[in-house]
């Protein structure tokens, strides 16, 4: 079965990309996660995270944003003392403010699925891509998402990302033509 190269020889990798990965999420809990986790691996490998994602959501409550944003200093310090996860304050307290920022925006009357789907026309972009080279690490959608999303008041979320989260919630199609993981249709 051919793949995208970027997964193959991690079973992780490959069952996230197989099943995951660029799977279109209208849950605005699950994508909160995903961009709290594509944030926390920032500066890292991706399996870092993806390894300790279950740790994660224990950690962080299931990435409830209404228990995260009550976190306070206690809980910090507990979250740095967490082997489970990535232990870096500005990471662990953006989250936080990110969880504020998120109830915010729900509370404006604006739904988090249907804010960061607006980027991408509430539509999966489907690129044609041949090989990982033609794969940018940023595009004009993701650095409107970034600029959006810091204006609201949400930290770690520079354009690159956003990219990457947008890949992984399915806003956008990056897997090659030749992976199985590309429409038929």
């Amino acid at each position: 079965m051919k793949r995208c190269p970027w997964c193959e020889g991690f079973d992780l990798y490959r069952d996230y990309h197989d099943t995951e990965w660029g799977v279109p999420v209208w849950d605005n809990r699950a994508l909160f996660e995903m961009l709290i986790l594509e944030g926390a691996q920032a500066g890292l490998s991706w399996s870092t995270v993806l390894k300790k994602r279950e740790n994660y959501r224990r950690a962080f409550d299931e990435f409830e944003p209404e228990k995260i944003a009550t976190y306070d200093d206690k809980k910090i310090q507990e979250l740095l003392n967490n082997p489970g996860i990535v232990r870096n304050r500005l990471k662990i307290t953006s989250t936080i403010t990110n969880a504020k920022s998120y109830l915010k925006l729900q509370n404006d009357d604006h739904e988090f699925s249907q804010f960061v789907w607006q980027f991408v026309n509430h539509k999966t972009i489907l690129n044609r891509r041949l090989s990982m080279t033609e794969i940018p690490a940023t595009t004009a959608e993701s650095d409107a998402l970034s600029k959006a999303l810091l204006k609201a008041g949400f930290k770690f979320v520079g354009s690159t990302i956003c990219y990457a989260f947008m890949q992984a919630s399915g806003m956008v199609n990056d897997h090659l033509l030749d992976c199985h993981r590309y429409p038929s249709t």
